[in-house]
């Protein structure tokens, strides 16, 4: 009988269940069904079916590599041994710390790394660097929903309830989410919605996938979201539609919400949406009336610089209805990346550290400086953003990064104004960079170095629900190559980091460094302390918060009171404003961004897959048939799509799911297609959040120019 390993897939948030067997032939394992996970229940999408050819030879990376000259220099890279790289890291790093200070080397993670490695890095920056320049990729993820979140509730957490409550309610609404492209096994759950006889409303400027599978599909002009919303509430406040008892007992601030959203009245909003108000008036009152209710968001109304206000206003919407805080009803957030709940909960993002605690609050800093045994004095403030700090890359002055330790992460495509990031990386001096293949942002580094992935290590990963799962080690990795965690260890050694390699200090055993974060966030708001290794593997998954060993777990927050200081949800009074860029006449067009089925994020692992890249082998502008005739394209034809910040190239796709006043592109190609050259670095002033999801655009045939 063949031997398998139960273990989780290595792309989105779903973190769905999956077997590893052995194989004969290049690639070790293969992938097969694990029926008995609760979150998939075996239904693996073709990413999670295609994800072990990674580990083919020839696809990753097996070898340090070293580059004579700085980054992007005159040398080539050249395999190296370990000792080399990280000897010229830590040198590197000491001798910029010398010469501009701690806070001119920085650090960028990712939000693919496990709870260890999160951690860890976190930790890294700290005490080893003692830098205050951190965050990661995750800030281009779900940082609005996450700021709104915990605005509204007093914390965040993707999904305040498991999966399996969807289904059982009333009325959904998704807004900016396409699962049925983007995490296509949680599909199941929105058709079972409906086979139980609740009303599904999509909210999407395209008619997609899971548009199609709609009861109610809105399609608003991008950047509106914050009005729709707004308008929704005025319907549900005029027609009657409050819970005055819920909204009296377990929230505060609605009188200011209510002027907001009386503001915006429903002729006033379907001129800034363009939705009708017949479509307005129906989704209110399949909303309104609704026993029980639910709205998820994702990407689409959280990328905005004012994605903050836009997802508080949707949680607005829920609490008046009183559809938050009971059984099958309230808001949540679709996270994106694999471990992009976790990876955010324990110290990569600038402002945070374990447990969700907050870096300038004097008794986080005390816990978790007791933990790391140092003097709460000695750890960094608050640091720059993600796109602030990649903006700073290679800038003179006292607020420049000179030197960037970048894991888990290719900013060279999937950063806003990407042409500008890849210009700033290259100023740098010293850039290193960990990952399992030679991305586009490897291509620029001093020194890369060859980590390891899913099936070859062993970690945790939180999924969209809090449920903190195992991920257990399948396969050796190939001679030469190390985990981040060694990685760690081995640069806070040559640096002198404190009890480097010893008792508090960098271990590189992942559940050594689990038994450490459990002990770092406990008493924080993602309090992991109750959850052990064997925890996991018994149960499926523990959802936090567990503070204790004999605790159960919390799958559903809120029910008893929101997370705030006096137990009350947060009304937001928030108004709609335009986008950061608007049309006009030198640039006419709206602009979205997202993905597609085959592919995952920004391409660097599921590009070498050749299934994957068979199905979806390159970027794409789909465009309405009225703007292709008004333009005279056929379908196939190369276009060119301006904006203020670059110009791309790639074939025309003629679709009418698409408003004919918007083009959309997938992100996930580097190259002349390269989505991310367009998009606006404007940033929301709460959560930092660049506006990917919407700009102004010119359309071009090639060869043609304005």
């Amino acid at each position: 009988m063949t031997t398998t390993t139960p273990t989780h897939c290595p792309y989105c948030s779903l973190q769905c269940g999956m077997r590893l067997a052995p194989a004969a032939g290049p690639v070790p394992v293969e992938v097969r069904e694990r029926a008995d996970f609760p979150v998939n229940r075996g239904a693996l999408c073709g990413k999670g079916q295609n994800a072990a050819a990674l580990l083919a030879p020839g696809t990753r990376l097996t070898t340090p590599l070293v580059r004579a000259g700085k980054a992007g220099g005159r040398g080539e890279l050249r395999a190296a041994s370990w000792t080399e790289a990280l000897d010229r890291v830590a040198a590197g790093f000491a001798g910029v710390r010398e010469r501009y200070g701690a806070d001119a080397v920085g650090v960028f993670g990712g939000g693919g790394l496990t709870n260890e490695k999160a951690y860890q890095l976190g930790k890294f920056a700290r005490i080893a660097l003692k830098t205050a320049t951190i965050d990661y990729n995750g800030r281009f993820c779900m940082s609005s929903a996450a700021a709104a979140g915990r605005i509204a509730f007093g914390v965040d957490r993707g999904l305040p309830f498991p999966l399996e409550d969807v289904p059982r309610t009333d009325c959904l609404i998704l807004v900016g989410a396409n699962p049925a492209e983007t995490m296509p096994p949680a599909l199941r759950y929105f058709r079972e919605l409906r086979e139980n006889g609740g009303t599904l409303i999509v909210v999407d400027p395209r008619r997609t996938r899971t548009a199609e599978l709609a009861d109610l599909h809105l399609q608003p002009v991008p950047g509106t979201d914050l009005a729709l919303a707004l308008g929704l509430l005025h319907l549900l406040i005029a027609e009657r539609m409050v819970d005055v008892d819920f909204v009296a007992e377990r929230t505060t601030g609605f009188e200011d919400a209510r002027a907001a959203a009386m503001a915006h009245w429903p002729e006033r909003v379907e001129r800034i949406t363009g939705v009708p108000v017949a479509r307005l008036r129906e989704a209110a009152q399949h909303f309104g009336r609704a026993r029980t209710g639910m709205v998820l968001t994702a990407r689409g109304p959280e990328q905005q610089s004012k994605g903050t206000d836009t997802v508080g206003a949707w949680i607005n919407l829920c609490l008046a209805s009183g559809k938050a805080g009971r059984r099958y009803s309230g808001y949540g957030c679709l996270t994106g990346q694999g471990n992009g709940q976790g990876g955010r909960e324990h110290g990569q993002k600038a402002d945070q550290l374990p447990g969700y605690r907050s870096i300038e609050d004097p008794a986080a800093r005390a816990h978790v400086a007791a933990v790391w045994g140092v003097d709460p004095d000695e750890l960094p403030r608050s640091g720059r953003s993600a796109y602030e700090l990649l903006d700073s890359l290679g800038a003179e002055g006292p607020d420049g990064v000179r030197a960037l330790l970048l894991m888990g992460s290719n900013p060279v495509v999937s950063a806003p104004r990407a042409g500008r990031i890849a210009e700033r990386l290259r100023a740098l001096d010293l850039l290193v960079v960990s990952d399992l293949v030679l991305s586009e942002t490897a291509q620029l580094a001093d020194v890369v170095l060859p980590s390891t992935q899913w099936a070859e290590e062993t970690g945790t990963m939180t999924n969209l629900e809090g449920r903190v799962l195992l991920r257990r080690r399948a396969v050796a990795a190939p001679e030469g190559v190390r985990s981040d965690l060694w990685v760690l260890r081995e640069l806070a050694e040559r640096l002198g980091a404190k009890g480097a390699g010893g008792e508090g200090g960098f271990d590189d055993d992942p559940e050594a460094v689990f038994a450490e974060l459990r002990r770092a966030s406990a008493g924080g708001q993602a309090d992991y302390a109750g959850i052990s290794y064997e925890r996991i593997a018994a149960e499926d998954g523990v959802f936090w918060p567990c503070p204790a060993e004999d605790h159960p777990g919390t799958p559903r927050l809120f029910l008893d009171a929101f997370a705030t200081p006096d137990g009350r949800a947060r009304f937001a009074p928030v108004s709609h404003r335009p986008a950061a860029e608007e049309p006009d006449a030198e640039y006419p067009m709206y602009l979205t961004t997202g993905r597609v089925l085959a592919q995952y994020q920004s391409g660097a692992q599921t590009r070498r897959v050749a299934e994957l890249n068979s199905a979806a082998p390159g970027p794409f502008v789909e465009l309405h048939p009225r703007l292709a005739s008004r333009l005279g394209v056929a379908d196939g034809e190369q276009l060119a799509v301006v904006s203020r910040r670059g110009r791309v190239v790639a074939p025309a796709r003629i679709s009418d799911a698409i408003r004919p006043d918007t083009v959309f592109m997938p992100f996930h190609w580097s190259g002349p297609g390269r989505a991310n050259t367009l998009t606006n670095p404007a940033l929301d002033p709460t959560s930092k959040m660049p506006e990917f999801k919407v700009c102004a655009v010119r359309i071009e045939r090639v060869g043609e120019s304005k």
